[in-house]
């Protein structure tokens, strides 16, 4: 690529970054308020992908075969209680990942 395209593509990608940043202000800062359904979205939708990750992470795990998912589940549970006691996602899902590297390749 050339210099000038590389430049347009840098500068085209941080305008939509900005605008999609500036978008939700124009719609709902000031006086307006903000309308029921992006609260309930804001709500109910984190946690509804949480859910989904967590279902397509464990989709092949096979609990007829050894380990039978010890992993896996290991894993999750780690997260989980990271999670529930330090209340950072940063490290539960990096813990939580890391321990899962450590039994795939070491114990299992």
């Amino acid at each position: 690529m050339s210099p000038a395209h590389t430049f347009l593509m840098i500068a085209v990608i941080a305008l939509c970054t900005f605008f999609t940043r500036l978008i939700p202000f124009a719609l709902f800062g000031g006086e307006k308020g903000v309308p029921p359904v992006i609260v309930y979205l804001g709500k109910y939708l984190p946690p509804a992908m949480i859910a989904t990750l967590i279902v397509y992470c464990l989709k092949n795990v096979e609990f007829t075969r050894w380990p039978s998912g010890i992993p896996e589940l290991s894993a999750v549970a780690l997260v989980a209680l990271l999670h529930v006691w330090k209340r950072n996602n940063l490290l539960s899902i990096g813990l939580g990942t890391a321990f899962y590297m450590i039994l795939v390749q070491f114990v299992f």
